[in-house]
Parts: structure tokens; C-alpha cells; sequence
């Protein structure tokens, strides 16, 4: 998580959400880092969740992440849920909840949604307290 929290200072310094995501296989090798990148972009599919899918499964030839891990500093949305789903991420460990826009319990709870073929598990809360500041203070700027 804590290199999650490095892309999402890298995002704020870009004036962009500062969320940032990481992805691992099985043995713990990192496949993919990103962050928000929407703003610059010009694309509002380009969060940091869906940047690192794109890497990893681009550095694998592979468009199924099987036994990844994806570790990101804000709860995925609904599209980023379902890009991990359909990318079959085994298993989404996030740090903040988003009451505004969460997919993995806070508004809707995908990866528990029995009508699906994949079911990731969720853990939440790592890192809970740094992954809010970075939020809170980056919006709070906005604000002034």
C-alpha cells in the first residue's frame, strides 16, 4: 500500500485525484503502478485502477490477472470493480472507503454480486489514515 500511496502523491502533484493503485501476481512481483491520470488524459476511464490493469495485463500478453492482488488507496468505483472483475483479479485491498462512489461495499458491493461469474475478495482499511489524509488534504487545497 505504501507504494500506492507513492503514485497517488505523484497524481496530486499533477493536479490529478490523488489515487494510485499497484498490482501483484502471486509471488508477489509488482506488474503494474499507476495513478489517476483523467485530468491529463482527457479521459475519464483513465483512473489509477484501470491504468495499472491496462500495464499488467500489457506486461503478462495476458487480460486475465489470475491470482493478482490490487492494492489501491481509495476504494475502487463501479467501473474500476468491474475491470478487476472482468480481469479476474483474485482479491482488491484498499485503504479508504468513498461513501460518494464505492463499489466493494460502500455504495454497492460488486464483488459479492452473485449474479457475476468472478467474486474477488476485499480487504479494507490498510493504511486507512494516510490513504484519507492525502485525499482530505488534496480537496481541501481545491476548496481555498
Amino acid at each position: 500500500m505504501e507504494m500506492a500511496l507513492e503514485q497517488a502523491m505523484i497524481a496530486a502533484t499533477r493536479d490529478e485525484v490523488p489515487v494510485g493503485a499497484l498490482i501483484v501476481d502471486s509471488t508477489g512481483k509488482i506488474l503494474a503502478a499507476s495513478h489517476n491520470q483523467a485530468i491529463a488524459q482527457h479521459d475519464p476511464t483513465a483512473h489509477a485502477e484501470i491504468m495499472a490493469i491496462r500495464k499488467a495485463c500489457t506486461s503478462i500478453g495476458n487480460y486475465r490477472l489470475l491470482n493478482s492482488i490490487l492494492y489501491v488507496t481509495v476504494e475502487p468505483c463501479v467501473m474500476c470493480m468491474g475491470a478487476a472483475i472482468h480481469a479476474r483479479i483474485s482479491t482488491i485491498v484498499f485503504g479508504a472507503t468513498d461513501p460518494k462512489w464505492g463499489a466493494c461495499g460502500s455504495l454497492y458491493h460488486l464483488g459479492e454480486d452473485v449474479r457475476f461469474n468472478h467474486h474477488p475478495g476485499v480487504i479494507s482499511g490498510v493504511c486507512e489514515a494516510e490513504c484519507k489524509t492525502i485525499m482530505q488534504s488534496f480537496f481541501k487545497s481545491k476548496r481555498k
